[in-house]
């Protein structure tokens, strides 16, 4: 078995209770250009870029006529209204600490555009302990596309994929990290139902990052020798 030598975050859902957040912007968003989608509907594709979101929603023509403005407007009504208020889940901090102490780099993998991530990250307080951020900016198409993955992998360098873990809450990203041979740790917390990510690839399951500190010991995170002491 290989060991861990980095771990790649999610941030919406993983870190920070914003899918609910992202959904009511997108609704607030697709609702001023005159198209009126359920909350419920939206917060099934959050995590996806618009790249990947918008064309669930509207044609290619509506994409071609007000796909722009609605994305520019959910990023602008997420960032000013709504993300200065989200919350933290228990124990981030502590889960970061204890990876970061195990000496596995750290990186944060979102299809956030640069400065929403860069906002985020501030917001949950982990900055320090991040090795690299790859966003939406260094990716031509967002998750369930492995294109923001492969960037987080540019950035560690030459590791194999198999020594990289993927902390994440939703299908698309167990289904991004699958294609590229990363093995993906999924987290209840973003309201994904638990077959949907099993049925995606995901490895283990962990209520939240407290749950996942908690029985660090013996999941896929740890150093082998306490897994197999575990």
């Amino acid at each position: 078995m290989v060991s861990v030598s980095a771990v790649i975050f999610g941030v919406d859902g993983t870190i920070l209770d914003t899918v609910d957040l992202h959904a009511a912007a997108w609704q607030q968003a697709f609702g001023r250009f005159g198209r009126e989608v359920s909350r419920e509907k939206l917060r099934s594709h959050v995590g996806k870029g618009a790249d990947q979101l918008l064309p669930v929603f509207l044609s290619p023509e509506e994409i071609g006529w007000i796909g722009a403005g609605i994305a520019s407007l959910h990023d602008r009504i997420y960032e000013r209204e709504l993300l200065p208020g989200a919350r933290v889940f228990p124990k981030v901090r502590e889960l970061f600490e204890r990876v970061a102490g195990d000496g596995r780099r750290i990186v944060l993998a979102s299809s956030l555009p640069r400065r929403e991530l860069d906002a985020s990250t501030e917001r949950a307080g982990v900055g320090d302990l991040v090795s690299w951020a790859v966003s939406a900016d260094d990716a031509e198409r967002s998750k369930p596309r492995p294109d923001i993955l492969e960037a987080a992998l540019d950035r560690l360098g030459s590791v194999d994929p198999r020594e990289v873990v993927l902390v994440g809450d939703t299908p698309s990203d167990a289904e991004a990290a699958a294609k590229l041979g990363i093995l993906t740790v999924g987290l209840l917390c973003g309201g994904f139902p638990e077959m949907e990510l099993v049925e995606a690839g995901c490895a283990a399951l962990y209520r939240d990052p407290e749950d996942l500190l908690a029985r660090y010991d013996a999941s896929p995170l740890a150093p082998r020798r306490e897994r197999l002491a575990g």
